[in-house]
């Protein structure tokens, strides 16, 4: 579990995250959303150290990890997986050695075991056999998918998503949606994706923070969004003919 207890951060006169308070949950997909500019890519990083906080708590199963000491905060940051907009992989690195990247950095495991936990990450993403093929061979689906696999391949407790399903065709971001909620539920992590993506919002949003003007606006989970009488939410999620369409359709089935 994660908690933020009032954060704040300012840049010069500008005070991008205002009071911020949440609890990320474990075994949950924990989704924030909110306009361009909102904060919400500024909070992520106030979580894992980015940025330093002007005030506030972030705790990490009760560990205030901006008053760690720098040893502690190692410890932590190990047990975090990244999932980055564009994948991030390496260009000069095959998909096998992308994912084995940070078992090569963070742990004492024998090459035998390294080889294991790849295979088995690969396999989970449903990219069995395609270890030595490099990312421009990848269709972009792929790609997010061995940067999933890389991100979970150290076991982490804590799975940071950020913009998942940028840049992907509708089908292919169902695919990388499901994948990050079975996989948050079978490893028990505690799972934060930014999106701007409606479809993940209904679909695996089990618990949702909605950030406006960097404030904490609206809480609650997809069921609850087609339900809100939030304006600036309805706005900001139903902004398109067709999700109005499904919120006027749920709200006079009501």
């Amino acid at each position: 579990m994660i908690e933020i207890r009032n954060i704040s951060k300012s840049f010069g006169d500008r005070l991008v995250v205002n009071d911020v308070s949440f609890t990320f949950e474990q075994g949950k997909t924990n989704l924030i959303i909110g306009e361009s500019g909102s904060g919400k890519t500024t909070i992520l990083k106030l979580m894992v150290g980015l940025h330093s906080i002007d005030s506030g708590e972030v705790l990490y199963d009760g560990k205030n990890f901006p008053k760690l000491p720098e040893k502690e905060k190692q410890e932590v940051r190990q047990d975090i997986g990244m999932l980055f907009q564009g994948g991030a992989l390496f260009d000069s690195l095959t998909v096998e050695e992308n994912v084995r990247f940070p078992l090569d950095m963070f742990t004492a495991m024998s090459r035998e075991e390294k080889n294991e936990r790849v295979n088995f990450c690969l396999s989970r993403v449903q990219l069995e056999g395609r270890n030595n093929l490099y990312p421009g061979e990848l269709s972009g689906g792929m790609k997010k998918r061995a940067a999933l696999a890389r991100a979970i391949a150290n076991n982490p407790k804590y799975l940071f998503c950020d913009e998942p399903n940028s840049g992907l065709d509708p089908k292919t971001s169902i695919v990388i949606d499901q994948l990050i909620k079975q996989i948050t539920e079978e490893l028990n992590m505690t799972t934060i994706v930014i999106t701007h993506d409606m479809n993940s919002v209904i679909e695996i949003g089990q618990k949702i923070m909605y950030i406006y003007k960097g404030k904490n606006w609206w809480a609650g989970n997809s069921k609850g969004i087609l339900k809100t009488d939030n304006k600036e939410l309805i706005d900001f999620v139903f902004a398109s003919g067709f999700m109005k369409e499904i919120y006027d359709a749920v709200k006079n089935k009501d």
